[in-house]
């Protein structure tokens, strides 16, 4: 398949085979799922008719991909449980601490929770469906980023105190431990699919901010100035944009 009119044929063509129960069309990579009962040799028949090169690649039981559903769903509800609680975690301290890089991870960690969340629904969706939505989560990132920007700048000013740097690194440390969790489960499910990747860039990127703002915790005791966390947090928000840029490539 290369184009939206070669799916509506295959459609029309496959209309009223009542062994058919769904259709998963992958057109850039020119493949297409069809979940159905009794045997494929009707449907593999009609759409060889079609002239579209066609050619029967597997068979999978429908018990195997009902447990890879499953099996993704408990994932991504543990991966977003871990992020929703370090956001909480990570935003109250922030304040508390008046550090910029705290906030920035914390933010990080909500539009992770935010991409876990959509990729849950985009479980046994089309492929068009997941890109689509990996292409949201990328376009919250941005929106995040530019965010995080403006308060680095506002700080940057002069409006802003000096970080505790003890709270800056225990919370830091903390968090590095959860996103190692995070990112030992998404590589666990070896899936190739747009969200769960998208899911795997954003959990990689958090373990490097988490390191950074240890680095940045140190050099505020030594430095006793605020300038540390704020090039961490603007270099945070640089991190942020990088993968949002990635994901939204990811999902063309």
């Amino acid at each position: 398949m290369d184009c939206l009119s070669e799916e509506q044929m295959i459609r029309m063509k496959l209309q009223g085979m009542s062994n058919i129960s769904a259709l998963t069309f992958d057109i850039p990579n020119r493949t297409l799922e069809v979940v159905h009962s009794d045997s494929h040799d009707a449907i593999l028949a009609a759409l060889v008719s079609l002239k579209l090169d066609t050619k029967h690649v597997r068979t999978e039981l429908i018990d195997t991909v009902l447990e890879k559903h499953t099996s993704e769903r408990k994932l991504l509800y543990q991966v977003l449980a871990i992020n929703l609680f370090f956001f909480l975690l990570e935003i109250t301290t922030g304040f508390i601490s008046h550090s910029m890089g705290l906030v920035a991870d914390s933010l990080d960690m909500l539009a992770d929770a935010i991409v876990y969340g959509l990729s849950l629904y985009a479980i046994g969706h089309s492929i068009e469906k997941k890109k689509s939505v990996a292409a949201i989560s990328g376009y919250f990132q941005f929106m995040l980023a530019g965010i995080g920007f403006v308060e680095v700048v506002r700080r940057f000013l002069g409006f802003g105190e000096v970080p505790t740097f003890e709270m800056m690194i225990g919370i830091s440390v903390f968090a590095l431990l959860g996103n190692a969790a995070s990112l030992y489960l998404l590589q666990k499910s070896k899936s190739k699919e747009a969200h769960m990747q998208a899911s795997m860039i954003f959990t990689s990127n958090d373990v490097i901010v988490n390191i950074g703002v240890i680095v940045a915790g140190v050099l505020v005791y030594l430095t006793a100035s605020n300038l540390p966390d704020l090039i961490v947090g603007s270099a945070v928000f640089v991190l942020v944009a990088r993968g949002a840029y990635r994901i939204v490539q990811l999902a063309k």
